[in-house]
């Protein structure tokens, strides 16, 4: 008899018997819970809550949906629950520059990343081999001033017809638009090819070059309508010295930036990642 799988994620109040309300409701499904974090962000006055279990064959999310709503009306929870055997599916979008994309793809194809992606989407063509090389869906959408508007419009009807949960901006040097941001709210996730919030603008790697910096980094942040301060996912830097070159800097930074991408994006899509105003909170496993 096969078990199914579930991951649910709470955010609200700090009240007390919410987790001893969850977990009941678990055993009297007749499931068992695998992994649980929890945090209390007392200056934002917000509890936050992730829970793994598994289930008896034929439990359905609609099932544990049911379970928990009367907890869920009589403390005021904001409950999701997946199904966490179905691996998400998931939109790439890139220009040129390929790494952050074939780190992805190898991470799927090694199964560290769960997950199905239902299309690589780019502005340019240099990507086409690459996804028609792994069976995937490549969609042209060339933009300009003029072609923008349609071409995002284009870009949420594919995630609609897809069902793509997650919108990925794996180098995509276009900035998307405060409409479509909007619709793409905690379902779009950048990396930034610096450790925010130092060397903004253009040509970072140059700008730390010129300054002699000892340590380089790569930020993976939710995609708002402020460009590049969306809330931090992940992050992490790697050492350089004086020997090393403007173009050893662009090599290990895009080393650095495929590896937190990669993390940011499993995080996300395991829903180890819940919102506190402006910041993130990242259940580690």
């Amino acid at each position: 008899m096969s078990e199914m799988s579930f991951i649910l994620t709470i955010t609200s109040d700090p009240l007390p018997g919410i987790i001893a309300a969850v977990s009941t409701a678990i055993v009297d499904l007749g499931g068992n819970i695998t992994e649980t974090n929890q945090h209390w962000d007392r200056p934002a006055n917000r509890f936050f809550l992730r829970v793994a279990f598994v289930g008896p064959e034929g439990l359905t999310v609609e099932d544990v949906e049911e379970a928990l709503a009367p907890t869920v009306d009589k403390l005021g929870l904001d409950l999701k629950v997946v199904d966490a055997a179905r691996p998400p599916k998931i939109i790439a979008m890139v220009s040129k520059f390929d790494h952050a994309l074939l780190h992805l793809l190898y991470q799927i194809r090694v199964g560290w990343l769960r997950a199905e992606v239902a299309a690589v989407v780019s502005n340019h063509e240099d990507a086409r081999r690459i996804a028609e090389h792994e069976g995937i869906r490549f969609v042209h959408l060339p933009v300009t001033p003029e072609t923008k508007p349609k071409q995002e419009a284009a870009l949420l009807d594919l995630v609609e017809e897809t069902g793509a949960e997650l919108v990925i901006l794996a180098r995509y040097m276009q900035v998307l638009s405060d409409d479509l941001t909007r619709k793409l709210s905690g379902r779009a996730i950048n990396i930034h090819h610096s450790f925010l919030p130092a060397f903004k603008g253009a040509n970072p790697y140059k700008q730390a070059y010129q300054r002699g910096v000892k340590l380089i980094g790569a930020t993976s942040h939710y995609v708002t309508a402020d460009l590049d301060e969306g809330p931090i996912i992940e992050q992490d830097v790697a050492r350089i010295s004086h020997a090393d070159t403007g173009e050893d800097l662009v090599a290990i930074g895009r080393d650095t930036e495929s590896r937190v991408l990669a993390r940011a994006v499993k995080s996300h899509l395991e829903r180890r990642v819940l919102l506190s105003d402006h910041r993130t909170v990242v259940f580690a496993k």
